[in-house]
């Protein structure tokens, strides 16, 4: 605990001093009206809302505030959220050795245990694969072990989650308000349970409208065309149909 709040404490400490080197540096610091605080330690599960843009574009969609209210009401729940940086701000974490964080409690994206990316254009993929790099997790789903946080994938492009299905432990497909805290509570039993990411991922599988990739594999034709999908778990369904 006193070397969380010893890091928690030099991230804030650090973003401050090089505040003023950027421009708009109010979307970096949080404190806006109607942010939820809590204590993480005192959570169950913490959970961090990424949107792959900055944060002049991201917190405007409200969709992401309504998960953000949901998550929070969530008992044993804590919901922050991260957005992109301007191209000043990155080079100078890069420099400063600063790793992406939560806006409300300066927690590195990396120590929570669910991260939530909502893909609302296919130009945001790119954003996503940087957002990770900054945050010191791994871009491939099978090279992350069981310290990384959950990459969970939502919004409109999950229609069609194949160019990117290589990044994201699972995707929710549809509305996440009800499904989104079913995950939740998945997790969060698995990992009172101990079981490895692996055996939560077939849990997750079996929440309608919930596609893990790695339970799935492609089917070619004789002639190598590619014909489709198919499940290689009886917990995985086909087709993965979307939650309204």
């Amino acid at each position: 605990l006193i070397h969380k709040m010893k890091q928690l404490s030099s991230i804030k400490e650090k973003i401050e001093r090089i505040l003023p080197e950027v421009i708009k540096p109010a979307r970096y610091f949080g404190g806006e009206l109607n942010v939820i605080r809590k204590d993480p330690e005192a959570q169950n599960i913490k959970v961090c809302l990424a949107f792959p843009d900055i944060y002049d574009i991201g917190q405007s969609y409200i969709g992401f505030y309504i998960l953000y209210h949901i998550l929070n009401k969530r008992a044993g729940t804590l919901c922050e959220r991260t957005f992109a940086p301007w191209p000043d701000m990155e080079k100078i974490m890069l420099r400063e050795g600063i790793p992406l964080w939560s806006l409300e409690s300066f927690l590195p994206v990396s120590s929570f245990d669910v991260i939530g990316f909502t893909l609302q254009y296919e130009l945001h993929y790119t954003t996503v694969l940087n957002m990770l790099d900054l945050a010191g997790i791994p871009f491939i789903a099978n090279e992350r072990d069981e310290k990384h946080p959950f990459i969970i994938g939502g919004g409109p492009c999950c229609a069609n989650p194949e160019p990117v299905a290589d990044f994201f432990d699972a995707f929710l497909l549809g509305d996440g308000e009800e499904a989104f805290p079913e995950m939740l509570d998945v997790i969060e039993k698995c990992g009172l349970k101990g079981m490895s990411k692996k055996d939560t991922l077939l849990e997750l599988a079996a929440i309608e409208s919930v596609y893990v990739p790695s339970l799935y594999r492609q089917v070619f034709s004789d002639d190598g065309s590619f014909t489709g999908m198919e499940p290689i778990s009886e917990k995985a369904a086909y087709p993965v149909r979307s939650r309204v």
